[in-house]
């Protein structure tokens, strides 16, 4: 079961991962360093900065991340930190842009209970042990999806539902946006990663929002496939009528 040291080790290594980004991007600057060559550089350095820490203070959890050969004796634990060092590696190439995050979640059992997205550009860090957002009425929703690779399931909710469509980089800025309150519904059916969504989802959860396969069916993690091929996060006033729009 996740402990308090749990969400803290969460928190404190997407905070200091998001730090060393910063770092990296502004240590770019005027020099010859192309953005492509840039962002593998910053994917491998969060990385082995994230997996050092969680392996020093975590020695006997498997660690799934987006910059590793993935082992797959993790299958075996369950407790198994899941981590996206970069999530949103094109935004952060790209001056000015604050929508990438750095992913840091703790799956147990294939159940999200632990997750911190930090958005290091604004300075914010979200986890799921944080203080519930307290969400005014719904007075028009909001769909948010992918600036490069929208898909046709956020126009077709968008277009049911009445609302207005959002785009944005990363899937974790995308995710909290929701979480927020600056958007209803994150959809996305492009397919993605378990290290994309899982420590959005736990956050997601946490602050009663519904997550969940487009079917409706739970999203679970820690598989041998680690591929998702599509997603909800919305509010829970919602879920019925967004979900019946595919079911």
């Amino acid at each position: 079961m996740a402990t308090e040291s749990d969400h803290k080790l969460a928190k404190e290594s997407a905070t200091l991962a998001g730090q060393l980004l910063l770092l990296l991007r502004d240590a770019a600057k005027g020099t010859q360093i192309t953005p492509e060559t840039l962002g593998k550089i910053a994917d491998k350095k969060s990385h082995e900065l994230l997996y050092k820490i969680i392996s020093d203070v975590s020695p006997n959890d498997a660690i799934l991340s987006e910059e590793q050969e993935d082992n797959l004796e993790r299958l075996s634990s369950d407790r198994v930190w899941i981590i996206d060092p970069l999530d949103g590696t094109r935004e952060f190439e790209e001056t000015g842009r604050t929508d990438w995050a750095v992913h840091v979640a703790l799956a147990e059992s294939g159940i999200p209970t632990v997750g911190a997205v930090a958005i290091p550009s604004i300075g914010t860090i979200f986890c799921s042990d944080d203080i519930p957002t307290i969400y005014k009425e719904i007075s028009e929703v909001r769909v948010i999806c992918s600036r490069t690779r929208p898909g046709p399931a956020a126009k077709i909710i968008a277009e049911k539902l009445s609302g207005r469509i959002i785009h944005l980089g990363s899937a974790g800025a995308k995710a909290m946006a929701v979480v927020s309150g600056d958007a209803e519904i994150y959809v996305h059916t492009g397919g993605q990663y378990e290290w994309d969504s899982c420590a959005p989802v736990a956050v997601a959860l946490a602050n009663d929002l519904h997550a969940s396969r487009l079917d409706g069916s739970p999203l679970v993690y820690n598989q041998s496939d680690t591929y998702i091929p599509d997603l909800l996060i919305c509010r829970k006033e919602l879920a019925d009528s967004a979900l019946a729009v595919f079911n």
